[in-house]
């Protein structure tokens, strides 16, 4: 959509302003600081008529004819009034801009604090929302774009909230104010603002539409900036393996040249508006002079009069020239806005059970489920049906993208919308459970291991629920085999890991991950490639430590390396979304099927 209807601006415009509902106090102070400086502009150019007409002029003063010179003069009270009006003036323009400095302050701290307040809360949301959404929604959205809707977009709604209302409401009061005072002294002088006025509407109507169409673009090119940079980041040592420096920063370079080209098209499209803008304006002050030079308007005009409407007139013009400017804020603001709210409204993931329990028992069933993801025409699993029981391991084995993972997700309702069948746990299906209750049943160690850039303990105790004991962590550590590599490090658990554990091995890693899944202590334990970063030696150790953690828990396994199942209760073989096999390691070995050509194919014979 290039273009946004009036009434859709107005509805994301309202949305908008309800952030500033907790804030209304504040709100109305800073307007009618905003009013109190456009009306003394305005209060400024109505006092030159006294000035002039009064102070120099002297129309109120009472001619005579002296008997000295048989001239005509001044009485004494005609020289009092000049001199009161001139002796006045000063304190007059000084307390007026006093009250012009107080009120700008007022409006300026009181919008910026109300700016700063709403792109805090605006942002916290949308994090929040990031993390209600299904899993399904950020596979296929663009990282940087995401990014940049809590960076980029966000900021671009602060500035149209701040500088862009300040602007808004104090220029658009400066000009209702002059032409209240042009109308009231001239009525006629200022019908040409009439025939203006709707040329004026029109140029700012179009350039609104060009602004906000050009502030999606600049939006979108925003995003592809932060994706790449992010990309280029998270791959910097391969980047470097393969020489890939210049392949990168050309890259770089057309997106770079992208953003650019998009802001260079706002700003032709501002720098093109004010110019205009400003010689229709000037077509209204021509007439003006033009109009004062027939006799008919000169009897009604003074010089104060005249004085008046010419600086009304151009009193209005940087008014205008503002409100013209900050148009592509506020436009960028709203398309800004439009985008932000579009994410807000994406649905979150479904969660609708009410079913809560405090620890499943953890039998696990699939009962003839098939599955497809969104967008895809073959199905990702057709008709699996397996049971496993407290305390037993199953293992999924298989080559890559035969459905093992995906089981594994659908445990976690990662995605939802079975094609058919159920998953049950304990009996009960898992969408009956509360998506709460149903994840603090599972434990998940993943091939793509999460760490944060925090100390290795608190990466261990990670979303712990309740309070968790050093010994907790040191025990879970030490089950996960960690604690051999922690203890040679400089500050034991409290070594900082760097981002996404960058400072630790890949089997450091994975220890880590490991341990945290210990002190989950959840009756269901899932492990994606768990181990497919331990070196041989690591794995020993680690299967050791699975064998203690898979005590009296549901194991849902999903290896590569058959030699790490080959203790499991129950061996399931996927292929293309079935399964093809299942039984023990022995007798799968037996029926000399697929396994046992994978097995021969890992160990030779």
């Amino acid at each position: 959509m290039t273009t946004s209807p009036k009434n859709e601006i107005w509805t994301v415009f309202k949305r908008l302003m309800g952030y500033l509902k907790p804030m209304k106090g504040m709100f109305v102070l800073s307007v009618l600081g905003l009013l109190t400086y456009g009306l003394v502009d305005a209060a400024f150019i109505a006092f030159i008529k006294p000035f002039i007409d009064e102070g120099f002029s002297g129309q109120s003063v009472v001619p005579s004819v002296t008997s000295l010179t048989g001239g005509v003069g001044m009485t004494s009270d005609g020289f009092k009034a000049n001199k009161d009006v001139l002796t006045l003036a000063p304190l007059v323009v000084i307390g007026m801009f006093a009250l012009r400095g107080l009120a700008n302050f007022v409006s300026t701290y009181g919008i910026s604090y109300m700016s700063a307040r709403l792109i805090m809360d605006m942002r916290q949301q949308v994090f929040e929302h990031y993390l209600s959404l299904p899993v399904s929604y950020i596979d296929r959205e663009n990282t940087g774009n995401l990014i940049s809707k809590v960076t980029f977009d966000t900021e671009q709604i602060a500035r149209a909230s701040g500088s862009a209302l300040i602007s808004i409401v104090r220029d658009s009061i400066t000009v209702v104010g002059m032409l209240a005072l042009m109308f009231f002294y001239s009525w006629k002088l200022s019908l040409c603002i009439l025939v203006i006025g709707p040329i004026m509407g029109l140029v700012i109507s179009v350039v609104s539409r060009r602004f906000r169409k050009v502030s999606k673009q600049i939006q979108a090119a925003m995003g592809g900036v932060t994706a790449t940079t992010e990309q280029m980041i998270k791959g910097h040592k391969n980047v470097l393996a393969f020489g890939g420096q210049e392949t990168e920063a050309k890259r770089f370079a057309q997106i770079n040249d992208r953003n650019r080209h998009q802001n260079m098209k706002l700003a032709v499209a501002q720098s093109v508006s004010q110019p205009v803008i400003m010689v229709i304006g000037s077509f209204a002050l021509a007439f003006v002079l033009y109009a004062a030079s027939f006799d008919s308007m000169k009897t009604d005009l003074t010089a104060g009069t005249f004085a008046t409407i010419l600086a009304a007139m151009l009193g209005m013009l940087q008014p205008i020239k503002n409100l013209t400017r900050v148009n592509a804020e506020f436009q960028r603001g709203i398309a800004a806005s439009t985008t932000v709210f579009e994410l807000l409204d994406t649905e979150p993931e479904e969660d609708n059970g009410h079913y809560e329990v405090a620890r499943a028992a953890g039998n696990l069933r699939f009962d003839d489920v098939s599955f497809r993801y969104a967008n895809q025409d073959k199905l990702a699993l057709d008709g699996v049906s397996f049971e496993v029981r407290q305390g037993q391991t199953l293992a999924l084995v298989g080559r890559s993208g035969s459905g093992k993972s995906t089981i594994a997700s659908l445990i976690t309702r990662f995605y939802a919308g079975l094609e058919r069948g159920d998953i049950l746990l304990d009996d009960v299906s898992i969408y009956d459970y509360s998506l709460k209750s149903l994840r603090n049943q599972v434990a998940l160690v993943s091939q793509q291991v999460t760490l944060f850039n925090d100390t290795i303990a608190n990466n261990i105790a990670y979303a712990y629920p309740g309070e968790v004991t050093r010994e907790q962590i040191i025990k879970a550590a030490e089950l996960a085999y960690a604690m051999e590599f922690i203890e040679a490090l400089p500050e034991g658990l409290d070594t900082q890991v760097g981002e996404n554990g960058v400072l630790l091995s890949g089997g450091q890693r994975q220890r880590i991950a490991i341990a945290r899944a210990m002190l989950r202590d959840a009756p269901v334990l899932i492990l994606d490639e768990a181990t497919s970063a331990l070196d041989t030696e690591s794995e020993k150790a680690i299967q050791l430590g699975l064998d203690n953690l898979r005590q009296n828990r549901t194991s849902v396994v999903i290896a590569h390396r058959l030699s790490t199942i080959e203790s499991a209760d129950q061996i399931l073989v996927v292929d293309q979304g079935c399964i093809v096999e299942r039984g023990t390691h022995k007798s799968l070995l037996e029926q000399n099927g697929m396994y046992a050509k994978l097995y021969q194919m890992q160990f030779g014979s």
